[in-house]
């Protein structure tokens, strides 16, 4: 009998190349990684030097040589943050961890063969998939399972410390970038007294038109919600990477996948600008913005839930002789429609939200008078504005989560 697909053994060029691969995505991360904390460090250095921030203080080619340096000794002598991650390690023939001096020769060794890319290339053609260095030395990379006793804690390997840099690092860069001033904001706060003071006593005469204006809103929510859910439901089946099987199957879920990562990616306001343009100006335009966000929101959160169903009535109903239809219909539809239903009254009740937003370009609805308020400093009026947002998202919020408590 022929075994099953998964369980025939590679190529030896298929698997040659994965070894390959492997390294050469291991060894990518780390360089990324590494090339990251030197570029904030020097914008950090210069900043608290000169109080002009650079991100390259040294030529790109000695910044090149000093990264692929760092990575070659990070992932001979110790483990790296990509080798953790995908649960790598060097260790010698026995698949024990190898000593010092034998990762320091490693990692000489690894000079040698670097240089010419000969030395790393010569495990296509190696009958054990090994580099020139890892022959000459004796070790390989492998993944090796840790037992709870032989695990170290964080703060006693050299993958920890670099999470702990990076974090460090970020967060000093991220002060610097974005000019944070605990100074003025303690001592500044009187400056805003007048808004405050003005936006707490909202102008009552403009209650009429601006619940007209909430309901379009609200209205505009719903319909794209409602809207998004009857493309959402079926190209989230598309996009589970445990339905879509074979060449044709894994082609069409990297298309959808893609695309709606692209169309995510883009904020609503931007696509409400698109709509207006291209029909007009009003309530219309800010429902077809919310549309498209929230299909490509909502097929991400759809997906991701089928991927994580439970396989057994799949395949008790697959082994009764079911065929693809009923397998959906009494084997996922099942375990899906409960969550279904909570990401998508959760998707309203940000659709609500950015439907605020999306009125200042023209979408329709109470967005638009409202920044028109703020631009002319007539908080009275903004304030009117702010409550009755204030007031049906704190009654759609509520309503949803009770919703959603139901429902788990």
């Amino acid at each position: 009998m022929r075994e099953p697909g998964f369980l025939r053994p590679k190529p030896a060029g298929l698997a040659a190349l994965g070894v390959l691969w492997q390294r050469v995505a291991v060894t990518l991360a780390d360089a990324l990684f590494i090339a990251y904390l030197f570029l904030m460090s020097s914008y950090c250095v210069s900043r608290a030097a000169t109080g002009t921030g650079s991100y390259l203080l040294v030529p790109w080619w000695v910044l090149l040589v000093v990264v692929v340096e760092v990575v070659a000794g990070w992932q001979a002598l110790g483990t790296s943050l990509a080798m953790k991650a995908t649960g790598l390690s060097v260790v010698d023939a026995s698949m024990r961890p190898t000593p010092f001096t034998r990762r320091v020769a490693r990692y000489l060794a690894w000079h040698v063969s670097f240089l010419p890319l000969l030395g790393t290339l010569a495990a296509l053609w190696d009958r054990d998939h090994l580099s020139w260095h890892d022959r000459w030395t004796g070790t390989r990379w492998a993944r090796v399972e840790e037992s709870p006793s032989s695990r170290r804690p964080w703060r006693r390997t050299s993958w920890g410390w670099s999470i702990l840099l990076a974090l460090a690092v970020t967060l000093t860069a991220g002060a610097f970038i974005t000019k944070v001033d605990l100074g003025a904001l303690l001592t500044g706060a009187p400056k805003s007294a007048i808004v405050w003071r003005r936006i707490v006593q909202p102008d009552w005469s403009l209650l009429s038109d601006g619940i007209s204006l909430l309901t379009v809103t609200l209205f505009m929510a719903l319909m794209a919600t409602l809207f998004a859910i009857l493309f959402a439901v079926p190209l989230s089946f598309l996009a589970a990477r445990n339905l879509m099987r074979g060449v044709v199957g894994r082609s069409v879920y990297t298309i959808v996948r893609g695309v709606m990562s692209v169309v995510r990616s883009i904020e609503p306001i931007v696509w409400a600008i698109i709509f207006v343009v291209w029909v007009r100006v009003g309530a219309f335009p800010g429902v077809l913005a919310l549309f498209v966000h929230s299909i490509a929101d909502l097929v991400k959160l759809y997906s991701e839930r089928l991927e994580s169903i439970d396989p057994g009535p799949v395949e008790a109903i697959t082994a009764a002789g079911g065929n693809r239809a009923q397998v959906i219909l009494y084997g996922i539809i099942p375990q899906i429609i409960n969550p279904y239903l909570s990401f998508t009254l959760y998707r309203w009740d940000i659709n609500v939200r950015m439907a605020t937003i999306i009125g200042v370009v023209g979408g329709g609805g109470i967005g638009n008078p409202l920044y028109l308020a703020t631009r002319q400093w007539e908080w009275r009026q903004a304030g009117m504005y702010m409550l009755l947002i204030v007031v049906a998202v704190w009654a759609i919020d509520y309503l949803s989560s009770r919703l959603r408590e139901r429902l788990s």
